[in-house]
Order: C-alpha cells, then sequence, then structure tokens
C-alpha cells in the first residue's frame, strides 16, 4: 500500500515536470496530450469498477482458506486418526480455486489495461514523430524537436504510469476498506459502569429473573430467543435441556452479554444485567465451558492467573479436583509447565483444571455448558460429585445432552425452537408421558442401549 502511493505520488511529479518543460520548448505536441489524457482518464473510469469489485472479491476468498488451514493443523491428529486426509485436502483444493477465480479474472483486468495504455502509447509517440517531421522548415528548431521527441515519449510512458499506478492505489484500497468495516464494528458494554455498580458481596442468593426475553445474533437474522420468562430461584439446581438449536447456549451467552438482548431483561437478586458493566457481571459469574481452555504458562497461573490466592488454597484445590497428585509428581510442581492450549494435558485434565478455576472463584452463580460432553464417564462423576459437594448452596444452571447428569436437578427447563415449553421438577415432568422431557428420556435411553 505504502509502495504504491509512492510511485503514484512520484509519476505524478515526474509528468508535471515534463509537461512543464515542454510547454517552453514544444507546445504543440500538446496538440495531441490533451485528447490523449482523456482517452486515459476512460479507460481508468472503465476498468476501476471491475478490478475493485474483483480485489474484493479477492480478499473475501482469502479469509476462508486461512480458518481451514488452522482448522486442519489444530485437528491434523482427528483427520489422520479417521482417514480423512483426502476429504481436507479436496476442501482445501476448493477453497483455493475459489480464491484463485478472482485473482485470475483479477489480472487479466490488469493486462487488458496494459495492454490499451501501451497501445497509446506507442500511438502518440508516431504521431508526435510524424507531426514534428511534417511541420514546414524553419518553424521549429531541429534540437527542440529532437528534445521534444524525447520528451514526448517520456511524456508518454509517464501518462500509462500515472493511470497505472492510481488504478492499482485504488485497487489496494481495498485492504483499508476492509479494516474500516472491522472498525465499525460496535464494540461491548463498557468494563465498568460508575453509576451502576453491584454490591460487593453481590450475588448472594443467585435468583435469577429473566422477563420477555429476546436474542438475536444479528439485525438481520430472526431471533434465536423468543419470548422468553421464567424465575430461577436461588440456591437451586437447574437443568437446561432440549434438542439441538433449541437456544440453550444462546441464553448463556445472554447471561454473560456476550449477546446483548433485543428486548427484555435478566436480573440477578434483582440487578439488571443490562446496567452494569461486564468486567462487574462476568468477575462474579463462574462457568465450566464445553471446550476446555488453558493458556500457556504454568499450572498456577492457570488456576489463579491474578494471583489472588495463596499456594495452600490452590493445593487444596487441586486436591479437590483430584489433580492434586499428579502436579506433586512433576518437580516443578505449581510450575509445571502447560503449553499453549494446554496440548500437555487431557482433554479431561483440562476440565478438571477449569473445574479448579471456578473452586477457587467460589461465584454463588455457577454455569455448566455442557461440561462433561467431552470427558469419558469417570471425568464426569469427579466433576458431578465435586460439583454437588462444594456447590451446595449455590445456584448451579446445567446445560447438558447427557440427560443424567441433570435428572437429579431441582428444575429442569425444557427448550425448543427458543421457547420455554416445560419447567417443573423433573419427577413431576417424567410422571407426564406426553411431556417433551420424557420423550428425550427416552431417546436418550434407546441410544444408550443401541451403542
Amino acid at each position: 500500500m505504502a509502495d504504491s502511493l509512492g510511485w503514484c505520488a512520484f509519476s505524478v511529479i515526474q509528468i508535471l515536470g515534463t509537461i512543464g518543460v515542454m510547454s517552453q520548448v514544444a507546445w504543440p505536441v500538446f496538440v495531441i496530450f490533451i485528447p490523449v489524457t482523456a482517452i486515459c482518464y476512460v479507460f481508468q473510469r472503465y476498468y476501476i469498477p471491475t478490478a475493485r469489485e474483483l480485489a474484493r472479491l479477492q480478499q473475501i476468498q482469502r479469509a476462508p482458506i486461512l480458518h481451514h488451514s488452522a482448522e486442519s493443523l489444530t485437528g491434523a491428529a482427528s483427520i489422520r486418526a479417521y482417514g480423512r486426509k483426502d476429504r481436507f485436502s479436496k476442501a482445501n483444493i476448493s477453497l483455493v480455486n475459489n480464491h484463485l477465480r478472482p485473482w485470475f479474472h483479477n489480472v487479466s483486468a490488469v493486462e487488458w489495461l496494459c495492454f490499451r495504455l501501451n497501445m497509446l502509447s506507442n500511438f502518440v509517440f508516431a504521431f508526435s514523430l510524424t507531426l514534428l517531421v511534417s511541420l514546414p522548415e524553419g518553424f521549429i528548431n531541429p534540437s527542440i524537436a529532437g528534445l521534444a521527441v524525447t520528451y514526448a515519449l517520456n511524456l508518454n510512458g509517464q501518462l500509462s504510469s500515472v493511470t497505472w499506478n492510481i488504478c492499482n492505489t485504488e485497487n489496494k484500497m481495498i485492504s483499508v476498506e476492509r479494516i474500516m468495516q472491522y472498525s465499525r464494528i460496535p464494540s461491548e458494554a463498557p468494563l465498568i459502569v460508575d453509576d451502576h455498580c453491584p454490591p460487593n458481596r453481590w450475588p448472594k442468593d443467585g435468583t435469577i429473573n429473566i422477563r420477555n426475553l429476546e436474542v438475536r445474533y444479528a439485525e438481520h437474522l430472526p431471533s434465536v430467543l423468543r419470548n422468553i420468562s421464567c424465575t430461577i430461584p436461588g440456591q437451586k439446581k437447574v437443568g437446561i435441556v432440549g434438542r439441538t438449536g433449541s437456544g440453550k447456549s444462546t441464553l448463556i451467552q445472554a447471561l454473560f452479554r456476550i449477546v446483548e438482548p433485543r428486548q427484555g431483561t435478566i436480573e440477578i437478586d434483582n440487578v439488571d444485567l443490562s446496567k452494569i458493566g461486564l468486567h462487574d457481571l462476568r468477575g462474579r459469574l463462574s462457568i465450566i465451558p464445553q471446550d476446555p481452555t488453558m493458556f500457556e504458562g504454568t499450572v498456577r497461573g492457570n488456576l489463579d492467573p491474578l494471583n489472588e490466592y495463596s499456594d495452600q488454597h490452590v493445593w487444596e484445590t487441586l486436591d479437590k479436583c483430584q489433580l492434586g497428585d499428579i502436579v506433586r509428581r512433576n518437580p516443578k510442581k505449581l510450575d509445571t509447565t502447560v503449553v499453549e492450549n494446554g496440548e500437555n494435558w487431557s482433554v479431561g485434565q483440562r476440565q478438571l483444571f477449569c473445574l479448579g478455576r471456578v473452586l477457587l472463584k467460589r461465584s454463588n452463580v455457577l454455569v455448566l455448558d455442557e461440561a462433561t460432553a467431552s470427558v469419558d464417564s469417570s471425568t464426569d462423576a469427579i466433576i458431578q460429585k465435586t460439583l454437588r459437594e462444594e456447590f451446595g448452596d449455590c445456584t448451579v444452571l446445567t446445560v447438558a445432552h447427557r440427560i443424567h447428569t441433570v435428572i437429579d436437578s431441582d428444575l429442569i427447563l425444557v427448550f425448543s425452537e427458543g421457547r420455554i415449553i416445560e419447567y417443573d421438577t423433573p419427577s413431576r415432568l417424567l410422571e407426564d408421558k406426553n411431556s417433551e422431557f420424557s420423550r428425550l428420556i427416552k431417546e436418550y435411553s434407546r441410544r444408550s442401549k443401541g451403542f
């Protein structure tokens, strides 16, 4: 981009200097220069709209290649294990072809412009030479004529260079356009709102009130949650179930304000979540996500990134998560290395580290977003046992595909197509054989037996 702007400015300065010299020694050459300038302008206006759109398509088609390559590198072991190398190779070739199509046509458009500018250069030079030779003897000094021809040749090339550099610079501005698009993306809400700071011990009871909640991911998309209203009592275990795409995880995102509600409110202990800062909100709630996340560093840095707790407290937490003995066997103890994404720990151990984080934090509202969906049964049992023992007096929201993980909850919230269709105790829902929860239980049992 900087080179294109530099060459464009350099070409403009050169052509202005050439015009200044020729206006003093061979002004008749400007008889052809003016129409040539008009022709170059027409070529530029004809070329730019097509080239701009082709450059934009080329930039857009590049992003899927990078995304697919990153995904393939991350899941290379799984791809090889399931013998799907050919599938991913074909997908990569298809994405590369999609990127090369606009690139090829863009190069063709460049050749179209260059060919016409070169033809125009040759025509102007031939015309200027013929004009100067045909002038009556004595009309112009031969030495001046030679200078005019030399400058006419340069002027023609410079005019073509200016046209080309202006077109090239405008194409490069597509990158600036994309940066401007990203810069206009609305930012999240402020981290702290001074006028609406929650109490120091909030949330204390953990009662969640949801009123007329409607959520969509973009203005042009349909609502994912539609007119949700319910009250989750404090210090209760609530299981959230439903089929894929029913809106379970969207409710959790709305709770943490990852997506902002289109209308309606969510209150925890009578505090409207939309009015407080994101740091106050997310710092007071805890979550164990489906995909465990660990950061490059040490075991202690992953459990207590802000260094708020003592080593003794961290060791107690590790013992509760069944990770204490594993960490003690390493000579570095709490300084045991954690590589990027925690790749030197198993998925189950990473999930237990996430459990350790919430144990240290001890929030009164805990969210489990399908936390045991990717772990084995033994790790699942450890997590469930620890949660029952350590979070017995907290509000726990559990989003689960494995129905048996929420069967012992105090209440069950059943979602379907973005709406709450059932909300009651598990026993009452099971008594009704026609309830959606009973059907989900039967389907899960049937699939388990088949497996």
